[in-house]
């Protein structure tokens, strides 16, 4: 099934996601490093990163909710995506509180506000496997046809079909 949100065959909602986990991963960074006792800009890092990863993330929800609706056929993976997707409201609810209690002051890092980032950070893992799960395992956003077409245009070279080769890396001759 392909994505129902899409550009030029491509899926919105993966290329989206990229952002906010980054970010989110990004602003743990910087909450460890004031933890560790790191001077600087660190409490400012964490906090703006967290603030660009909670809009990322809706962004990216809106287009994943897109292909969560087009699942209603498919119950078993419809399951997956909806435990998907509340495990990322959680995590995005976890870094709006976050957010909100370093609001006032940028460098309130530590004890709770990262103890809730390390929590989000796990939480978010379990989304990806999950969403990792529905795509790589599932197919679903996956264009069967596509990739059909491509094993049939492209074909393989000799060369490159044999197992054992004498010199140098495949593809120098």
């Amino acid at each position: 099934m392909a994505s129902r949100a899409s550009i030029a065959g491509h899926p919105i909602h993966p290329m989206l996601v990229t952002l906010p986990i980054g970010l989110f991963v990004f602003s743990l960074v910087g909450d460890i490093a004031v933890w560790l006792g790191q001077d600087g800009a660190w409490p400012e890092v964490a906090f703006y990163c967290m603030g660009g990863g909670i809009i990322g993330a809706l962004l990216a929800a809106v287009f994943g909710l897109i292909d969560l609706i087009a699942l209603r056929q498919d119950k078993p993976i419809l399951k997956i995506g909806l435990t998907h997707m509340g495990f990322n409201l959680v995590v995005v609810g976890l870094y709006v509180f976050n957010f909100g209690m370093r609001w006032q002051d940028h460098a309130a890092g530590g004890g709770a506000p990262l103890l809730f980032s390390v929590i989000a950070i796990v939480l978010l893992l379990v989304a990806g496997w999950l969403g990792g799960h529905m795509v790589y395992v599932r197919g679903v956003a996956v264009q069967r046809d596509a990739l059909e077409r491509r094993k049939v245009q492209i074909p393989v070279r000799v060369e490159r079909r044999r197992a054992s080769f004498v010199g140098g890396p495949i593809g120098q001759h």
